[in-house]
């Protein structure tokens, strides 16, 4: 029974959190709905969301914390569609050339689940998945809710943005905590995260946690706390969730940048068998484990063969094409991508200084260069240039001689491509011998 929040006052309850007390569901859910409707004002929230990150959060108030920004707005009904297999999601916390969920959905929606994928844009060193989908002309991200469904159920996959109706409270509370030094909160991250995806419907949830110098969650103890508190809360919310925590130490793929990286995908889909290494092993796991926790494959075992059948027999390039098309892009963006795909009137490599093995490279600053040339952005109005970036990238432990090339530069002009030549030869280490080689998914937990 919903109980009465006519008689709660804003600063008892941030008195209470400022204190370390336990906030009640009641009281929870009239700070909610006050930040919803702009009753709460924006001293109030930068307040509470900072006793938040000083005190912390029990997981029962974040289940509910959660749960009640989930339902700030409209939640997405799937039983009127009649689908025929399970809905499920994924979810990375952010990387450098972390293009897998272009490519995952599609393998995901050709096993047999639905695939309603509500991503973000890129804020700071990590890029977005809807930056990179608006580098194809016509791609809309932002459909109508009857739209987006009718897709879902056709193609098996549509991946579009977060509208206005979903989950607006935590719109309000996000743009609050990045300018009150209140984002590196678990408790906060997790219902931010959380309260988006569960708007989408899902039956089951696969967290791709980021750690290691190119994530946001750097440490690896940080990444361990996040991915508990996801797992529960989503778990008791209702959608089984796992998290797989995985390295951030090298750029993922070969391609950093918005166009350069749907390029990529495009390859992927079209030539797995000459797709980079590590990124199709995390993108054929995360599959695998989004087939399994759905129950659209019986083991783990099982799913990876299956994710690998989609993949290689052309099957998730069928859905990606469809989703396209069927969201206004090209038809055949497949055959025909750098047609359509933005190009830098400059493509020149930058070459390695010395000879050596790469052994390591600061992830960060290699994403924080392509802010430096406006593929990504420091701002959320910032605007976007597509056709900038690195393709064709080193390898950890690659070996590569003086005056070879260690990434191509694609650029606008010779002072971007001289100053990306500076930044990039800052970020890679070569050393005499090959290093250690680091395990690609370190954990997998779920509650």
């Amino acid at each position: 029974m919903q109980l009465s929040t006519a008689t709660f006052l804003p600063q008892e309850i941030i008195r209470k959190k400022r204190d370390g007390l336990t906030l009640n569901d009641a009281e929870i859910t009239f700070m909610v709905k006050g930040i919803t409707s702009g009753q709460l004002s924006d001293v109030q929230l930068g307040a509470f969301a900072m006793a938040v990150y000083q005190r912390g959060m029990t997981m029962a108030e974040r289940i509910t914390l959660t749960q009640q920004m989930m339902y700030s707005g409209n939640v997405l009904n799937w039983q009127q569609m009649d689908l025929n297999g399970p809905i499920v999601d994924k979810h990375s916390t952010g990387g450098v050339g972390d293009k897998v969920s272009l490519m995952l959905g599609p393998i995901v929606a050709a096993c047999g689940a639905y695939v309603p994928m509500i991503s973000g844009r890129g804020l700071g060193h990590t890029g977005g998945t809807l930056d990179k989908f608006d580098s194809i002309p016509g791609y809309n991200a932002y459909p109508s809710e009857q739209m987006f469904k009718a897709l879902v159920k056709r193609v098996g996959c549509a991946i579009i943005g977060q509208t206005d109706q979903l989950a607006p409270a935590d719109q309000r509370m996000y743009a609050t905590r990045d300018v009150t030094a209140t984002v590196e909160s678990i408790d906060l991250i997790t219902s931010s995260i959380l309260s988006k995806k569960l708007a989408a419907g899902l039956d089951a949830l696969v967290m791709d946690v980021k750690t290691g110098n190119g994530a946001f969650a750097a440490k690896m103890s940080m990444a361990q706390e996040l991915s508990q508190s996801i797992s529960h809360v989503a778990t008791g919310a209702g959608v089984p969730t796992r998290c797989l925590i995985t390295d951030m130490n090298q750029v993922l793929g070969k391609s950093v940048g918005n166009a350069v990286e749907m390029a990529e995908c495009v390859d992927f889909l079209c030539n797995p068998q000459q797709a980079e290494p590590r990124l199709l092993e995390l993108t054929i796991e995360l599959a695998a484990h989004m087939l399994d926790i759905s129950g659209a494959a019986d083991t783990l075992d099982a799913a990876r063969d299956k994710a690998r059948d989609a993949l290689n027999k052309g099957h998730a390039a069928t859905v990606f094409a469809k989703m396209v098309e069927g969201l206004g892009g090209p038809a055949d963006l497949l055959e025909k991508p750098t047609l359509y795909l933005p190009q830098a009137p400059i493509v020149k490599p930058i070459l390695a200084p010395a000879s050596g093995y790469v052994s390591a490279m600061d992830v960060r600053a290699i994403g924080m260069s392509m802010v430096s040339l406006k593929a990504g952005r420091s701002k959320a109005e910032d605007p976007i240039d597509y056709a900038v970036g690195l393709s064709n990238m080193v390898q950890m432990n690659d070996y590569v001689e003086q005056g070879q090339p260690i990434a191509l530069a694609h650029v606008r002009s010779d002072d971007q491509l001289s100053m990306l030549n500076q930044q990039i030869l800052k970020t890679i280490q070569l050393s005499p011998k090959a290093c250690k080689t680091q395990a690609l998914i370190k954990e997998c937990y779920q509650a």
